[in-house]
């Protein structure tokens, strides 16, 4: 069946890729036997063309997705710059495309002065009722307007860790019912809960370290998908377990470093020790209480993570908490 146009255009920032762009490419996609689609990019734009570039191309795997830089100037959707942008487009293709599919009102003039045909697609936005300027003010109240590529991007990772015995997985588990969302719990808890009855159970090895940070992650992965809004909420992470593999076997490990993830949580917590301390069995003791949360001090202002101490009670601490995270999930995103 032969569609209606040879070769179709979609143009835009898709700062960031949402529904509505979806929408405007899976309408060009019916229409056009070859699409392009140009992602725009200049220094405002703080989020690499290569990501957002990824958004498109997962979720319309095969498209041909081009980046083209261009002057900070030229960022306008004012129709007086249509005739400039159709000349960039037409060198910048290598030719003049057929349809220019668009949900804005530049469409007309910017596809005439290269001599295609304007398909409006959706410019009062009945059909998917958003912006990405509206997404870029809270993108929590949003989220489900991101398809999953950009929801994985945007999920936004709090981590409480902390030295044993000072209510980290007390605190998780109450920050994930507050924002009705899901917690990763301590892996590295439970791999030493399971072996903790063998001969030489305190004999831990690098390894045992790089697969408890690498099972972490994993967890985070597979419960990134049932996030509330893009909140995740992890007891430890593979940073966490950095250090203790510095306390167990008295060095740190490049092999475990390198299983941290390169992307930053939007928070830390370390909970701090002035909770009494509670031997549970698993535990080595209060006297190294102290040392640790000193580690996780240091290791966290070396590394210029962003973080905060929760100190008082289960209820003082939780109120704290959520009060920190509103101020950071309110922001706008730049």
């Amino acid at each position: 069946m032969n569609k209606k146009y040879h070769k179709g255009l979609v143009i835009g920032k898709f700062y960031p890729f949402h529904h509505g762009h979806q929408f405007l490419i899976e309408t060009a996609l019916k229409n056009s036997e070859h699409l392009t689609v140009i992602l725009c990019q200049t220094d405002r734009y703080k989020i690499p063309p290569e990501i957002r570039a990824a958004w498109i191309k997962k979720t319309f795997p095969g498209l041909e997705v081009k980046i083209l830089h261009h002057d900070t100037a030229l960022d306008s959707n004012s129709t007086a710059m249509s005739k400039i942008w159709a000349r960039l487009t037409v060198k910048f293709l290598g030719y003049s495309p057929d349809a220019v599919f668009t949900s804005e009102n530049y469409g007309d003039p910017y596809a005439s002065f290269m001599g295609a045909k304007h398909v409006l697609v959706d410019l009062a936005r009945k059909k998917v009722p958003i912006s990405a300027t509206k997404i870029r003010s809270n993108i929590g109240r949003y989220w489900d307007f991101l398809p999953p590529s950009t929801q994985n991007y945007y999920v936004q990772k709090v981590v409480v860790l902390g030295a044993e015995s000072t209510g980290t997985t007390t605190l998780a588990k109450d920050l994930a019912a507050h924002y009705q969302t899901v917690w990763a719990p301590e892996y590295g808890r439970l791999y030493y809960e399971g072996q903790m009855s063998a001969s030489n159970s305190d004999a831990w090895r690098t390894d045992e370290f790089v697969h408890i940070a690498k099972a972490q992650n994993r967890l985070e992965e597979a419960l990134v998908k049932k996030t509330n809004h893009g909140l995740l909420i992890c007891d430890t992470d593979a940073f966490a377990t950095t250090l203790w593999h510095e306390r167990y076997l008295g060095k740190s490990s490049r092999r475990v470093e390198q299983s941290v993830k390169k992307e930053k949580p939007l928070l830390y917590i370390l909970t701090d020790i002035d909770i009494p301390f509670v031997q549970d069995g698993t535990r080595d003791g209060e006297h190294l209480r102290t040392w640790m949360h000193q580690r996780f001090l240091v290791k966290l202002k070396q590394k210029k993570l962003n973080y905060f101490i929760a100190s008082g009670t289960r209820k003082q601490r939780l109120a704290f908490c959520i009060k920190k995270i509103n101020q950071i999930l309110n922001s706008p995103l730049s």
